[in-house]
């Protein structure tokens, strides 16, 4: 794991803060009513939170090109206490990253410094009802009127909307092309013919709307087309989710986490047969495999979120791996510590059900752990063709098996 610098830890320390003042308090108030808590967006950026992933050249604090660690650290502070706040902070990096990667200089400009400052909201606009793991099989299309794009069609699951003011939209601008086929584009609240449809009623995360985004003969200008030149939206989508997956790593770490607090607190105070829970060994083994796999999970994702900010190569079987451990152990560790409530953990009275139902959402959004263990398989797999030379030799053939009697 790479050491946290005096910057990492005062962002940490900035975001514990907030947490612990703002969002715990109000996390099953907003859970409850399912509505945005824009007195916690306020808090975060006053605190200056929302530009830790964003460089210094454009309003933020990060570095030359982006901050992932900063912005898992964030992340993990606020889903300690509430993982829908850790998603409403979260998805302004996923939105804003295609522009990052992307975008042209002057988009940059404009932008940039808007979400730095908070006074900008931003969702992704990827998914639809017919492609969700699979990105490439998009519908919605973009069509090149005159000087304009015009777009239509609808996007599904849209964390951020209704809430946010600018939305990245990605869409099918060339038909007849396999590898130009996607054009990313910048869409703002107010364009005539962009309409919020369907607001979902969530298990989870319920403080920060998830929507059906509409898209009516929506015109928009050459301004407004990532990067200038279209034909790389798949591309800088990919980009953004290598980005962001530890991101939503970062999410469940911080749910398995506070609820791993929760638990040792509870089990430490709950008396049966005469002596606290946690002093009986089927109840110990429970907290300290809850607590190695949170710490594990941990280092994973601070080693990928370091490893993407220093340039590292294979950043996507990183991503990928945090992704997918982390979030498999938010949902085993929720569990558990519902578990160690016992009848309380089921019930809406105390805090440690929402965990549980804020982490099943990690292992699905920005490509579901299946898919992960695909991509993860994908990129060893090519890695073992370079090793065959050097481990090759080691490895006897199937023409020496049958020779030496190993097969009949």
């Amino acid at each position: 794991m790479p050491l946290l610098t005096e910057e990492n830890l005062h962002w940490q320390a900035k975001a514990r803060e907030v947490a612990e003042k703002f969002v715990r308090p109000v996390a099953k108030k907003y859970d409850t009513i399912q509505q945005y808590p824009w007195e916690i967006r306020d808090a975060i950026a006053s605190a200056g939170l929302f530009g830790v992933w964003i460089p210094k050249r454009y309003g933020g604090s990060g570095g030359r090109d982006w901050n992932v660690m900063n912005l898992c650290l964030v992340v993990e502070q606020l889903s300690r206490a509430c993982g829908g706040v850790g998603v409403l902070f979260a998805v302004n990096a996923l939105g804003s990253f295609p522009i990052l990667v992307g975008g042209t200089e002057e988009q940059k400009q404009k932008y940039l410094p808007r979400i730095a400052r908070g006074e900008t909201l931003i969702a992704f606009c990827l998914s639809e009802k017919g492609a969700g793991s699979d990105a490439g099989g998009l519908k919605v299309r973009a069509t090149q009127v005159g000087s304009n794009w015009q777009i239509d069609g609808e996007k599904k699951w849209t964390t951020n909307g209704g809430a946010a003011d600018l939305y990245t939209v990605f869409a099918v601008s060339d038909p007849t092309s396999k590898s130009r086929r996607i054009s990313a584009f910048l869409v703002e609240k107010g364009d005539p013919g962009f309409s919020i449809g369907k607001v979902e009623d969530k298990m989870g995360i319920r403080c920060v709307p998830v929507v059906e985004t509409c898209f009516r003969n929506v015109k928009v200008g050459v301004d407004r087309l990532l990067g200038g030149v279209p034909g790389h939206g798949f591309k800088h989508a990919m980009e953004t989710l290598d980005l962001a997956r530890p991101g939503v790593a970062a999410q469940a770490m911080g749910l398995a986490q506070g609820a791993l607090e929760y638990a040792t607190v509870y089990t430490s105070k709950r008396q049966q047969f005469g002596a606290p829970v946690s002093s009986f060994q089927m109840v110990q083994k429970m907290l300290a495999d809850m607590a190695m796999k949170t710490e594990a999970a941990r280092q994973l994702v601070y080693a990928a979120a370091g490893g993407i900010d220093e340039g590292v190569p294979n950043v996507t079987k990183l991503s990928a791996m945090c992704k997918c451990y982390a979030t498999d152990v938010a949902m085993e560790v929720t569990t558990d510590a519902v578990q160690l409530f016992g009848g309380y953990g089921y019930m809406k009275d105390y805090p440690i059900e929402k965990y549980m139902r804020d982490a099943k959402i990690t292992q699905i959004y920005e490509g579901t752990n299946q898919v992960q263990r695909m991509v993860i398989a994908r990129h060893i797999t090519k890695e073992a063709m370079g090793l065959d030379k050097l481990l090759g030799q080691y490895i006897p053939s199937e023409e020496q098996d049958v020779y030496e009697g190993g097969a009949s």
